[in-house]
């Protein structure tokens, strides 16, 4: 907990429910400010107590509207920087457009880039993420903080860690997944996947020794879901006992539910970075962690200077 003194936390309209856990966890109320939006929708944002010389947190996620956030955070922090604030820190659980993060055709944007530079030049000295989509984004912020402590909390207390396999869908979550399966002593497998067009796999190749074990597909997000139902699928053929799915995003958009309902995934388990209230009463198979403890755990080291690593090696809170 911290004691309140020169800390300020405020939230966007994205994912306030979040906010209010990691104030909690915290101890301290969540600062006043007015988030509006115009007739022509333009955002107004009033900070609607004294910043002089605090040490600013303002939380919000990119979902829903992702570009009302983004400009949201962006006109929050530029108006704690003009208010004297003396140090301000983006609390962004996922971070927008974090898929666009590379040149990979002509003309094409590095529109992830964009939106760092966009969060630097508003004023914001320090920006705290999970998972982001590729490691080389990682260079774009000062602490970027991974899924990794409550994904093994779960993992340690709701399996045989005896049975488990750990799974990466595709070869560019290989890392993330090892890991993972280093950390808990376990075997790990992963599929190498062609895509035809985004979002749509053609052909996956199992690499590994899966059967009889319980598999965990791990993942930084989950959007359709097809590559995840498709893998589970997969896995089954190869005679695992059961699959279930580990996620920090959860973004479930057009056909995901509908797919993991379908699906051989016994779970699909994802983190709070977004509001998932909905998704959980429109399909059974989900469950949430929550994440809020570990964003708020980051927050109290950051503010009184120690070690934020250590999360990676101790107990998760």
């Amino acid at each position: 907990m911290l004691n309140g003194t020169g800390v300020k936390i405020f939230t966007g309209t994205s994912h306030p429910e979040l906010a209010e856990i990691i104030a909690r966890r915290l101890g301290l109320p969540l600062a006043k400010a007015d988030v509006t939006k115009s007739g022509i929708g333009e955002t107004s944002v009033r900070i609607a107590e004294s910043v002089r010389e605090n040490d600013v947190y303002i939380i919000n996620t990119g979902c829903g509207a992702v570009n009302t956030s983004l400009m949201e955070l962006c006109i929050m922090i530029h108006a704690c920087k003009i208010a004297s604030a003396k140090r301000i820190t983006a609390v962004v659980p996922l971070f927008p457009y974090a898929r666009q993060d590379k040149k990979d055709k002509s003309r094409a944007p590095i529109t992830a880039k964009l939106v760092a530079n966009m969060i630097q030049k508003a004023g914001c000295d320090h920006v705290i993420t999970m998972d982001l989509h590729a490691s080389q984004i990682q260079g774009f912020f000062d602490v970027p903080l991974f899924a990794e402590p409550s994904s093994i909390l779960y993992i340690r207390t709701h399996f045989d860690l005896q049975n488990v396999v750990i799974v990466s869908p595709d070869a560019g979550g290989a890392k993330r997944a090892t890991s993972i399966a280093d950390r808990l002593g376990v075997d790990f497998a992963l599929f190498h996947k062609e895509r035809k067009k985004a979002n749509s796999v053609s052909r996956m190749v199992l690499v590994g020794h899966v059967k009889d074990k319980v598999a965990i597909l791990i993942d930084d997000m989950a959007d359709t879901c097809g590559t995840l139902c498709l893998a589970a699928h997969h896995l089954t053929e190869a005679g695992v006992a059961k699959v279930y799915a580990i996620v920090t995003h959860g973004i479930l958009s057009g056909d995901a539910l509908e797919n993991i309902e379908k699906s051989v995934l016994e779970k699909l388990i994802v983190t709070n970075t977004l509001p998932q209230k909905e998704n959980q009463a429109k399909c059974s198979k989900i469950e949430v962690i929550d994440i809020g403890p570990v964003l708020g755990e980051v927050i109290r080291r950051s503010h009184y200077g120690e070690s934020v690593s250590k999360l990676f090696h101790e107990v998760p809170y």
